[in-house]
C-alpha cells in the first residue's frame, strides 16, 4: 500500500529513477516511486494491459521472469504498442505529444521506461564535450567513479563481433581509422559497442553447429537473438533479475525493492508539485491520477524527485506552476540523426566473410560503433526488415531519391526509395549493412517543450515539442554521414543509400539544463528541496554518445548530495 508520507518521492521510473530509487533506499530512506506506465513481469500484474491489478510492490519476491517471458513477446508490432507512451489500457489511446514535420518521439511509458526500448548501449560521454564545450559546470572526472560503478553493475562489456561488425570494422581500417581501447574517447575511430548487456554463453562462441533452444535451462546471457530493441526476453525461463540485456527494470529495480525501503506505484500519473508557498518555496509532495479509474491522490515527502524525462519534467513543471525560469523546457538536443546503407555483391561478401550474406539481424541490435569527438558517432543497426525499411528507406528530409541529384556524394542515392529500386534494394536485405548517424547537435533556446494551451489531456495541457537544428549542426550531420559512406565503401559496398531522415527525438535530452535549472547537484534554483534527476538535466548531448549511462551516473550522483544535503546524520 500507499502511505501517506515518504522521505522520497521520484517522479518516473525509466533509466534514471529506479537508479535514484537505489541510492536514498540503501541510505535507509523510505522511497515512493510514481510510474506513469506499467509493470511488466510483476506478480501484482498478471496481466498489466487487461485489469488495474495491485496498487503497488514493495518486494523483491514479486519479480517473475516467467511473467516476463510471456509478456515481452519477439512480435515486432505488439510489442511496439505494448511499449509506446501511453496508459497501460491501450482502450484509452495513447497519451499525445505534438513534434514538427514528419519526424517522431521515441519513448516508452512503464517500469524501466524507455530503457525497456533501447538497444542495451552504454558508452560514457565525449570527455571534450563536458570540459570544453562550456555548457557544463561540472568536470568530466566528477563522473569516472559514478560510471565505474555502474558499469560493473550493469555488466558492460565490448559487444560479441558477428558479420556486419567484421564489415564495417574493415571498412573503417580500411579508410584510415584507428582501433580504440578506451573508454574514455578522445581521439576518432571504431571500437565495439560497450553494450549493458550480459556476455554471450560460451557454447555460442565454441559450437557452430548449436542447435538448442537458446534457454535459460540450456545457456546464461545473451543469446544473439534478434529483439534486443523492443522488451527483450531473453534467455526465456531466466529469473527477472538475470535476464541479458540490462534495461532499468533488470538491474536497477531490483536493487531497489531488494533492500525492503522501495515502493513502486505503476499506473500513476503525476499531475502537480505541491510547495509551501513561500519567498523560495519548498517542494512538499506530488499528485497523481490513477490511469485506469482516474482517482487523484496525494502524498508528501521531504523530498521531490523529478525523473519523467526530458519531454513530461518540464511539462509537470509548467503544467504545476512552478516559478518561471526562461530555461525551463529548453536547450533540447536530440543528437539529429540520420541513415546511410551498404549493399554488396554476393561475391563480394564471399571474399570478405567467407559467405553470401551478412544477416545483419544477427547478433546484438547495436555492436560495433565509430567515434568522432566533435561530430558525434556512427553505429552498425541490426533490425527486422520491417524496421530498417521504415529507417533506411521509407522517411525523408528531401523527398523522393528521383528527385536528388547526388553528383559528387559519396552515395548513389538519397531520399525516399519507392517502385523497382526500393525493391531491387530490400531484395538485397541480407547483403546490407545499416549504419546510424548520430550527431553532437548542440543546445540552442528555440528548441525545446512548451505546452500547448487549450489543448490538454487528462493530465492537463499536452506537451509541444520544438526541434529545428542550427547550420553547424546540419554541417556536422553531413560530415558524418560522408564517413560512413567512405568506411561501406572501403567494405567493397556497391551501392550507398542516405536517407537524410527528418529529424526524430530517439535520444532525448537537455530540457532542465544543469547550470540553468538545477545546480550542481541537480536540486532546482527556484524551488527547495526539488531535484530533478533524469537526462532532462544533462547539459548537452554528451557530444554524441548513447546518453543512458550518463544519465544514470548524474542520477546517482544528485542522490548523494540529497542524502548530503537534507539527511546528513
Amino acid at each position: 500500500m500507499v502511505a501517506d508520507a515518504y522521505d522520497a518521492v521520484i517522479v518516473g521510473a525509466g533509466a534514471d529513477g529506479p537508479v535514484v530509487a537505489w541510492k536514498l533506499a540503501e541510505a535507509g530512506l523510505s522511497v515512493l516511486v510514481l510510474e506513469a506506465g506499467p509493470f511488466h513481469g510483476n506478480k501484482q500484474w498478471p496481466k498489466p494491459h487487461e485489469d488495474p491489478g495491485a496498487e503497488s510492490s514493495s518486494s523483491l519476491d514479486d519479480l517473475s521472469g516467467e511473467l516476463l517471458d510471456e509478456q515481452f513477446t519477439t512480435r515486432e508490432f505488439e510489442m511496439v504498442n505494448n511499449l509506446l507512451f501511453g496508459p497501460a489500457d491501450h482502450r484509452r489511446g495513447f497519451w499525445m505529444r505534438k513534434f514538427p514535420g514528419d519526424g517522431a518521439i521515441l519513448q516508452c511509458a512503464g517500469v524501466g521506461g524507455t530503457t525497456l526500448h533501447y538497444t542495451g548501449c552504454h558508452p560514457r560521454a565525449y570527455p571534450a564535450a563536458i570540459d570544453e564545450q562550456g555548457h557544463w559546470p561540472i568536470d568530466y572526472a566528477d563522473l569516472i567513479p559514478y560510471y565505474q560503478e555502474l558499469e560493473a553493475i550493469c555488466e558492460v562489456a565490448p559487444a560479441p563481433v558477428t558479420a556486419k561488425e567484421e564489415v564495417f570494422f574493415r571498412g573503417a581500417a580500411a579508410a584510415g581509422w584507428n582501433l580504440i581501447d578506451e573508454a574514455n574517447v578522445t581521439d576518432p575511430g571504431y571500437r565495439p559497442q560497450p553494450n549493458a548487456i550480459r556476455q554471450p554463453d560460451e557454447v555460442l562462441h565454441v559450437d557452430a553447429g548449436y542447435d538448442g533452444d537458446y534457454s535459460a535451462a540450456d545457456l546464461t546471457g545473451h543469446t544473439l537473438a534478434v529483439s534486443d530493441i523492443s522488451g527483450d526476453p531473453h534467455p526465456r525461463g531466466a529469473p527477472f533479475e538475470e535476464k541479458a540485456k540490462r534495461s532499468s527494470n533488470v538491474s536497477f529495480v531490483p536493487l531497489a525493492l531488494g533492500t525492503g525501503n522501495v515502493t513502486i506505484r505503476p499506473n500513476a500519473f503525476v499531475v502537480d508539485v505541491a510547495t509551501d508557498g513561500g519567498p523560495t518555496p519548498e517542494a512538499t509532495g506530488v499528485t497523481f491520477r490513477d490511469t485506469w479509474s482516474g482517482a487523484v491522490a496525494s502524498v508528501d515527502a521531504e523530498v521531490v524527485v523529478l525523473a519523467a524525462g526530458a519531454i513530461e519534467t518540464p511539462r509537470l513543471w509548467l503544467n504545476a506552476g512552478l516559478p518561471e525560469n526562461e530555461w525551463v523546457g529548453r536547450g533540447l538536443t536530440i543528437h539529429f540523426g540520420d541513415n546511410v546503407m551498404g549493399l554488396w555483391d554476393e561475391d563480394e561478401l564471399e571474399g570478405l566473410l567467407g559467405r553470401r550474406t551478412v544477416e545483419q539481424q544477427e547478433g546484438e541490435d547495436i555492436a560495433a560503433r565509430f567515434d568522432y569527438p566533435g561530430l558525434g558517432m556512427l553505429q552498425t543497426v541490426g533490425t527486422t526488415p520491417g524496421i530498417g525499411a521504415i529507417l533506411g528507406f521509407g522517411a525523408s528530409a528531401s523527398g523522393f531519391a528521383f528527385q536528388n541529384d547526388t553528383t559528387g556524394e559519396p552515395w548513389d542515392t538519397t531520399g525516399r526509395l519507392v517502385g523497382q529500386e526500393l525493391k531491387r534494394l530490400l531484395a538485397g536485405y541480407r547483403r546490407m549493412v545499416q549504419v546510424l548517424v548520430v550527431s553532437d547537435d548542440r543546445p540552442h533556446r528555440r528548441n525545446g517543450v512548451t505546452v500547448q494551451r487549450g489543448v490538454a489531456d487528462e493530465h492537463g495541457p499536452i506537451p509541444l515539442v520544438n526541434y529545428r537544428p542550427s547550420e553547424a549542426d546540419r554541417k556536422r550531420r553531413d560530415e558524418l554521414a560522408r564517413i560512413a559512406a567512405d568506411i561501406l565503401r572501403a567494405a567493397g559496398a556497391t551501392h550507398v543509400h542516405r536517407s537524410d531522415s527528418p529529424p526524430t527525438a530517439l535520444h532525448l535530452h537537455s530540457t532542465m539544463r544543469m547550470g540553468k535549472v538545477v545546480d550542481d547537484a541537480c536540486e532546482a534554483y527556484d524551488v527547495d528541496r526539488l531535484f530533478v534527476a533524469d537526462h532532462s538535466v544533462l547539459a548537452n548531448g554528451l557530444g554524441g554518445p548513447n546518453p543512458t549511462l550518463t544519465g544514470q551516473a548524474v542520477a546517482a550522483r544528485a542522490a548523494e548530495h540529497i542524502q548530503e544535503r537534507y539527511f546528513a546524520p
